[in-house]
């Protein structure tokens, strides 16, 4: 018989335990596996060496704080049976499986109109229908479905699992100390108030904390004005090279990857999804890395020069500022691009383009961080702290970019 109780040494937490047979089964399978070969942050690491972590890694640590803070609220009194526990590390666990390649980056490049939650939510079907529906209360917490609703709280919320361990391993990989939360202190202060998620009145500080770290880890990493760059640059080579392959030019790619280079599939059919679900669990950056360094000479002037810029980091020039750049800017820019690398109008885009990124520490449609107070009653945390009011936290702030080859600016 195999040991299923298997321990893993996080470098953020110690020991990891891998707590039942459902768990285990789920992290040797194929396709969770493949999380460790896309990277947390995506191109992150051209900004923060450090930043190589994976999608495996922050998955395993999002279902560690899960049970921590399972363990917390039975001991406040919240009465959770064994196979809830089961189901609702099943769902963080698997939450992140639909990231394809770099993460963020070409979530919307891949595959148009599907964010990775859908393509996870997806994938943890197919894997239901093979393991005989023991995912399917992981799949009700997953959706918001079951009719606990707390368990939903801790894995999308202002304050979930997820969002506990990606801020303080994202912190801990770049060596950004800002974005450092205390999350054994905020998760050991959470308890259950009319079947929701709330935090005890004690915990207000760590709350405040939290916030404050999650705005300024969007400005100092995610945001990042050289990681926006770059990713323009990885959307703006696949475009190409699906346009090549339009014209009827067969690119090297591996199986996966060749499938979503191809034209646009219709994904409504049911048979379609499960192509789209063997091909996507098929593809890692492997794929595009190892394509990338092929196209440098694959025939196309333009895929060739977008590769390269990729392979060798010559990424584009990028400025950021509070308003969008005027289109007589923008214009002029693109006439500089066309001149200096000889491009048409159809070509230039590839080279320049403009677009905006935002934060926004409080993000709406989603549960509030409601505070349990003394007395039994809950308020949001807007309403008790010191430090924020609800429409500073909800406050969409945003910035626009240009982006340019470096050397028509010289």
């Amino acid at each position: 018989m195999t040991n299923r109780r298997k321990i893993i040494n996080d470098p953020v937490y110690g020991f990891i335990n891998l707590p039942c047979d459902l768990i285990y089964d789920l992290v040797e399978h194929p396709w969770f596996q493949r999380l460790r070969y896309i990277r947390q942050l995506g191109l992150t690491s051209l900004v923060y060496p450090g930043a190589v972590h994976s999608r495996f890694q922050h998955s395993l640590g999002a279902m560690y704080l899960t049970g921590q803070a399972i363990h917390t609220l039975r001991t406040k009194g919240t009465e959770i049976s064994a196979a809830e526990e089961e189901a609702a590390l099943a769902a963080i666990l698997l939450h992140d499986i639909g990231h394809g390649p770099f993460s963020h980056a070409l979530e919307h490049s891949l595959i148009e109109d599907m964010p990775h939650e859908i393509m996870s939510l997806l994938i943890m079907e197919e894997l239901n229908g093979a393991m005989g529906g023991r995912l399917s209360d992981a799949i009700a917490i997953f959706r918001g479905e079951y009719p606990r609703r707390f368990f939903h709280d801790l894995l999308t919320g202002q304050m979930d699992m997820d969002r506990m361990d990606y801020l303080r391993r994202d912190s801990f990989f770049t060596g950004v100390i800002e974005g450092s939360v205390g999350s054994d202190r905020i998760i050991r202060m959470l308890n259950v108030s009319d079947d929701r998620l709330v935090v005890d009145e004690k915990g207000i500080y760590s709350v405040e904390k939290f916030l404050i770290a999650r705005r300024m880890m969007y400005w100092q990493v995610y945001n990042h004005r050289t990681v926006i760059s770059a990713e323009k640059l990885l959307t703006s080579l696949l475009v190409r090279a699906r346009q090549v392959t339009a014209r009827g030019h067969k690119l090297f790619a591996s199986r996966a990857l060749a499938w979503f280079l191809e034209p646009k599939h219709n994904m409504a059919s049911g048979e379609k999804r499960a192509q789209l679900v063997e091909h996507f669990t098929a593809l890692d950056e492997s794929d595009i890395l190892s394509a990338s360094k092929v196209w440098m000479s694959c025939g196309d002037r333009v895929l060739e020069d977008l590769c390269r810029r990729f392979v060798y980091r010559n990424l584009l020039g990028i400025e950021l500022q509070r308003k969008p750049f005027d289109l007589e800017r923008v214009t002029l820019t693109k006439n500089r691009a066309k001149e200096l690398l000889k491009l048409n109008d159809d070509e230039v885009g590839f080279y320049v383009n403009t677009g905006d990124v935002y934060n926004q520490t409080y993000a709406p449609g989603t549960p509030e961080v409601r505070i349990l107070l003394k007395n039994g009653t809950t308020r949001d945390i807007t309403a008790v702290s010191d430090l924020f009011d609800k429409d500073a936290l909800s406050e969409k702030v945003t910035r626009y970019y240009l982006c340019y080859p470096k050397e028509i600016m010289k």
